[in-house]
């Protein structure tokens, strides 16, 4: 019997996290859709649940807009180890258990230790940073996240000559995190900066938002927030921060390389191979926006790419 050929070779293959993710990319070719205008109605929101932070200070970088509604933050998410629909971290994230919970500083590092959630709180003080978030769908918000600058926790583990980069891994617990019970992706989640990014005045660490602890649905109970990049850069749910001499191997520029760049930085001259960049719809508006260089930190971070060539290393 003759054995069957595909047309198709391997490399044409759409991904199968890609494939998965078919439903979202059709609503978010639909103007009207729902999804994207939620909530409708202000007075309507609920308010924000969870306990509550102190902050030293608050520091508005989003242009005076005022942030997206607390409703839409926590229930209109991008977390695949929760699950693969944009409503799926919320009604899922009731498994993940954000204490005990540690941190480990490993790699190439003169501190290289373990660390206890709250004692990693307690060494640093919570600021409120108010920042525009972009996703590769073309969709953003406006987050108030409460946090640390990530250059305290870099400066605190004195890296070596060595470190080039720094890595953030996720929790890899199927129990918790039920999503990783599906080949969506290559568990654990790893995405990762070069050294100047990590250490740039905007990166933070967010155990917070809207003045009150992480979220389940968003990444308790410590992840990575960058706001000149593209969102999937967030690492969630942080239990090891690597520092290494070599770039390391992240999930969705693994997953499919062509799409998602290394670098992720919000440049709207390049597009998704399925979709343009150069235009945004905010979550709670109806029409698009132009889609700002940086997401709208240019001033802030272009010299930190000075000589490269953002069409390619994107």
């Amino acid at each position: 019997m003759a054995r069957f050929k595909p047309d198709l070779k391997e490399g044409e293959v759409t991904p199968e996290a890609l494939y998965l993710r078919r439903r979202e990319f059709l609503a978010l070719g639909a103007a009207g859709a729902a999804s994207m205008l939620l909530p409708g109605c202000a007075k309507a929101d609920p308010q924000p649940t969870g306990a509550t932070l102190q902050v030293a200070r608050r520091v508005e970088k989003a242009g005076g807009e005022a942030p997206t509604p607390w409703s839409a933050v926590t229930s209109y998410n991008n977390f695949y180890e929760l699950g693969t629909e944009k409503s799926d971290p919320a009604q899922n994230a009731g498994t993940l258990r954000p204490r005990p919970w540690t941190v480990s500083i490993e790699g190439e590092v003169k501190r290289p230790r373990r660390v206890a959630i709250d004692d990693l709180l307690r060494a640093f003080p919570l600021e409120e940073r108010i920042y525009r978030m972009r996703c590769v769908e073309a969709w953003s918000m406006v987050i108030p996240w409460v946090g640390f600058p990530l250059a305290d926790l870099v400066r605190q583990a004195e890296p070596t000559s060595r470190a080039k980069y720094v890595a953030f891994q996720t929790l890899l617990d199927p129990e918790q995190l039920p999503g990783q019970r599906r080949h969506v992706l290559e568990w654990p989640y790893v995405e990762a900066l070069r050294i100047d990014e990590a250490v740039h005045p905007l990166a933070l660490l967010a155990v917070g938002l809207y003045g009150r602890v992480l979220p389940g649905q968003n990444g308790a109970p410590v992840r990575l927030v960058v706001p000149w990049k593209y969102g999937f850069k967030g690492a969630k749910s942080i239990v090891a921060i690597r520092f290494q001499e070599e770039r390391p191997r992240t999930t969705w520029n693994l997953e499919a390389p062509s799409e998602y760049g290394f670098y992720a930085n919000v440049n709207p001259e390049v597009d998704h191979p399925r979709w343009s960049q150069a235009r945004e719809r905010r979550i709670g508006e109806f029409t698009r926006r132009r889609t700002l260089p940086f997401n709208g930190y240019a001033d802030e971070v272009a010299s930190l790419y000075a000589g490269m060539d953002l069409r390619k290393e994107f």
